[in-house]
């Protein structure tokens, strides 16, 4: 307890050192603490200017010190809890006691550095009626434990105890009248609380239990995740449980809307200094993602946010000529870059269509070329909505396709093969100009596939034409997303890259079906519309090795798209080599999945019996094919070992496309 106490009081020492010198240097500035009526400084002048003086008065407050009676009676608690000598019952009892003399000292008791922890344990264990009424009583200290570095945990725990109690019915009420008082002091001081490194998290999970959002899927709002990269590039073969409504709690919409619209009137008056903060911004994108589909509220907030004036949003000038320049300044700071992304990937038509004429267009590869603006260009061309946009982006980037692998921008190049392809436009052109950039040295097809896989490593090697294999280096991601991407164009298109793939060296292609990036890139052959023949060439570089691939963590989707795309002997083949790495197989998590999978139990004991039942199967699926396949693709060649496995002028069929058919 004497550690404990003294701990607290050094920190209280130094939060007070620190406030006192804040003050003082602010007092020498001549700065105006006035909210409401901010007056030029010794610094600078207007809504900036107030805003940090907002922060240095923020900062200002000082804890009052625990009184030593109330610090000894919640350190007896927290022992008591850590003996474990309570029942649930009991222990319910003990928290709606303890809350009850949190009264009048919750900001004391919750930014102190040791009591915090015990008073989240109090609020994950306590009833509804009395977290509720904890929240009643701290209503006003609410924004100022947010922004404390101990407090914040303390206000991130009273939320989640909300969002679980939301699973019991009979709470809501009680629920929704605390978070009704919580919403409104939080957003009276919002532009305080979303521009601190602590108050912005527990905002964002404000905006997600008023959504209804579980809060562990909170980070998904605003993260840039291998999901967010395969949806911008056609990937995303299924959707994410994080995008599925179903998953959501009910929910407060109308607090949603509420405090979104209370921060906006904020957002306003300091937008400049906003939107290019780091801790604002990630405010703002949550509470876009929150409204993603909410068209009517979103013609409302992102004008706000673009710097629209609201006469112009009336007249349907949506933005002036003077404010395209100034966005087109922002979207090259990292913190108002990435607020631009989500605006962009959640715009009603209507806005995106405004947004894509008058700021981006003339504008796209001064853009692409930058480190921060790159990444907003990706998000314009992925929800590209038609091919008249299609075609002056195009117009725009076609071109430069080299400068911007020259320039690290692979992953706009990948965006705009992924739109191409999506749109059925430049299919053709996207894919002769994409060969001919990595092959405009020495004009030789056999290393379309080798250069794309080590991307950077071949546009930063100076000696271009003596560039070899990267043996040992991780694949690019980029580049094998860019050929997972090429490989579902028609097969008339891709001729140059079959011929790289199935001209690689042996051991290359192991090397390729060992690594992440590059084992995903032989998937995406093997389910092309490349001729079988072809497809079998590529499994042969890979007989003698299935089981070490297997053995990878993902080489057993590689394993499976091999076995499913061979004929009879090459499967029996692939089955001979994971038998004889049975043993270490059934060890890995991925291992037991291809075992069963290939049924390779069943081939050891009955070789015969597992010949003709592989047999029977492909046989089933040629007549279901044959029946109910679409009149155009009753020609179509089956995948498997009993024919070729593919139709020239048809692409591969996603599993949403064969349902619809069988729908019909």
């Amino acid at each position: 307890m004497v550690e404990a106490s003294s701990m607290g009081e050094e920190y209280d020492s130094y939060e007070q050192r620190k406030s006192k010198k804040r003050m003082k240097k602010a007092k020498k500035e001549k700065v105006d603490f006035n909210r409401d009526n901010p007056h030029k400084s010794g610094r600078g002048t207007g809504k900036e200017e107030s805003l940090k003086d907002r922060k240095i008065a923020q900062a200002s407050r000082i804890r009052k010190q625990v009184d030593p009676e109330t610090a000894k009676y919640f350190s007896e608690i927290a022992n008591l809890f850590e003996s474990n000598e309570v029942d649930l019952e009991e222990r319910s009892v003990i928290c709606g006691n303890a809350l009850e003399e949190t009264r009048g000292k919750e900001f004391e008791l919750a930014t102190d550095y040791i009591i915090s922890h015990t008073l989240q344990s109090l609020l994950e264990a306590c009833d509804v009626d009395n977290l509720c009424s904890f929240l009643q009583s701290c209503t006003k200290d609410f924004p100022f434990i947010a922004m404390d570095r101990s407090g914040s945990h303390v206000a991130e725990t009273a939320i989640k105890s909300l969002a679980a109690h939301l699973e019991h019915h009979e709470g809501h009420p009680l629920i929704e009248e605390a978070l009704t008082v919580i919403c409104k002091v939080v957003a009276a001081n919002s532009v305080d609380v979303m521009c601190n490194c602590y108050g912005s998290h527990v905002l964002r999970s404000l905006l997600c239990l008023c959504k209804g959002v579980p809060l562990d899927k909170c980070g998904y709002y605003v993260s840039k995740s291998a999901t967010n990269v395969a949806d911008r590039l056609n990937l995303k073969t299924f959707p994410s449980k994080e995008d599925d409504p179903a998953q959501f709690q009910p929910g407060f919409p109308e607090l949603l809307k509420f405090l979104v619209s209370e921060i906006l009137v904020h957002v306003k008056e300091f937008s400049k200094t906003l939107l290019v903060d780091q801790f604002s911004s990630l405010v703002l994108q949550t509470a876009l993602k929150l409204l993603a589909g909410n068209d009517e509220e979103l013609f409302h907030v992102i004008p706000v946010l673009i710097g629209c004036e609201e006469e112009n949003i009336a007249e349907g000038n949506l933005i002036e000529t003077a404010r395209v320049r100034e966005l087109v300044k922002l979207l090259k700071e990292p913190a108002s870059s990435r607020l631009m992304e989500v605006v962009l990937e959640v715009s009603p038509e209507a806005l995106y269509n405004v947004m894509f004429a008058k700021v981006f267009r003339n504008s796209l590869f001064e853009l692409s070329s930058h480190e921060c603006g790159n990444f907003v260009i990706q998000a314009l061309i992925s929800r590209v909505r038609n091919q008249d946009q299609m075609e002056v982006i195009w117009e725009e980037l076609g071109p430069n396709i080299e400068s911007l692998f020259k320039m690290g921008r692979s992953g706009v190049v990948a965006a705009l093969i992924a739109a191409s392809e999506r749109l059925h436009i430049h299919e053709h052109k996207s894919c002769q100009v994409l060969a001919e950039t990595v092959c405009s040295v020495d004009g030789s097809t056999k290393w379309i596939i080798p250069r794309l896989l080590f991307l950077d490593h071949y546009f930063t090697c100076e000696d271009k034409s003596n560039w070899s294999w990267h043996s040992g280096a991780k694949m690019h991601v980029i580049g094998s997303l860019i050929l997972q991407t090429v490989f579902r164009f028609r097969s008339e298109y891709i001729k140059p890259y079959i011929a790289s793939i199935t001209t690689m060296e042996d051991h290359h292609v192991l090397e390729a079906a060992k690594d992440s990036g590059g084992s995903r890139v032989i998937e995406a052959f093997l389910s092309s519309g490349a001729p079988g023949k072809q497809k079998r060439r590529l499994i042969n570089k890979l007989r003698g090795h299935f089981g070490e691939i297997a053995l990878h963590p993902s080489g057993s989707f590689t394993v499976e798209t091999c076995f499913t795309t061979s004929n009879l002997s090459l499967r029996e083949a692939i089955v001979s080599e994971l038998l004889s790495v049975r043993s270490e197989l059934s060890k890995t998590k991925q291992g037991s999945y291809i075992l069963r999978k290939l049924d390779v139990d069943g081939f050891a004991a009955r070789p015969d019996h597992w010949r003709s039942k592989q047999t029977s199967k492909e046989s089933t699926y040629k007549d279901f094919y044959a029946t109910f396949a679409s009149d155009d693709n009753k020609s179509t060649k089956m995948s498997g070992f009993l024919a070729d496995t593919s139709n020239k002028n048809s692409k591969p069929k996603t599993v949403k496309e064969v349902s619809k058919e069988i729908g019909q």
